[in-house]
């Protein structure tokens, strides 16, 4: 499905970043692979590498316009242009009260989570409109996008920002080819995920039992979606915000 496509990959050294990596590279990608931590996002492009895909790894924070700036460069420096990129990257919150949130993690929250969708998006689409066949892009928001949730001020707003800054670049930029999408997964094992259920010492046990359909979710079922949806096979799909949750949202 992105057989010769140029993709890049935000946080992609773990994870659901990885698994995202290694599904593109299974469907022909040719891959910028992103990370904070750089060794990480090596070893990504080693294991797609020896299974005879084709990758590279960059250092990017995302809160830096000119780390955004000169990943986006290398992808199209190294590989002619850039079709399509997953905006992955992220960090989570310690629990705390919306009055007990310190400033300086709201701050940062916001700079990784929230500016940092932003400034890829307008790197990214900055280049695809330059391309006869336009672009895709998939955001990685979470459930916390699109309901609320206690003890969580700073990712909350993050990541309703994050939606939001997806579906405005996605009527924006649909008509000339750039289409944008979200996705929101729920409960998904994750090395963020276990983190934050250790910092509210919520049980992993009880949080399985009230998740739907009563089981973790793997970052290979998110992998599949973010896949699909850069792929041309989604080409009618633009601005949607996309749970990958076995129907929480709706229950």
């Amino acid at each position: 499905m992105l057989n010769d496509k140029s993709v890049v990959i935000t946080g992609a050294g773990s994870g659901i970043g990885r698994a995202a990596a290694l599904a593109a590279a299974g469907q022909g990608a040719r891959l910028m692979l992103a990370d904070v931590d750089i060794g990480s996002a090596e070893e990504t492009v080693e294991m797609i590498r020896a299974k005879g895909g084709e990758a590279r790894a960059v250092k990017c924070d995302v809160s830096s316009s000119q780390e955004v700036a000169a990943m986006v460069e290398a992808a199209v420096a190294t590989y002619g242009r850039l079709d399509c990129a997953f905006n992955n990257a992220g960090i989570a919150q310690s629990a705390t009260t919306t009055v007990d949130c310190p400033e300086d993690t709201f701050d940062r929250v916001m700079a990784v989570n929230a500016k940092g969708v932003w400034l890829c998006l307008k790197h990214e689409i900055a280049v695809m409109l330059n391309n006869p066949n336009g672009g895709s892009i998939v955001v990685n928001a979470s459930l916390a996008g699109i309901r609320a949730n206690p003890s969580t001020p700073a990712y909350i707003a993050s990541k309703h920002a994050a939606v939001a800054l997806g579906q405005g670049a996605a009527i924006e930029y649909g008509r000339r080819g750039v289409r944008v999408n979200c996705v929101c997964p729920g409960l998904i094992h994750t090395r963020m995920m276990h983190g934050f259920l250790e910092s509210i010492e919520a049980d992993e046990a009880l949080a399985e039992q009230l998740a739907m359909p009563g089981r973790w979710g793997t970052p290979e079922e998110v992998a599949a979606a973010v896949v699909w949806l850069l792929s041309d096979a989604s080409g009618l799909v633009n601005g949607v915000t996309l749970p990958l949750d076995g129907g929480k949202v709706a229950a």
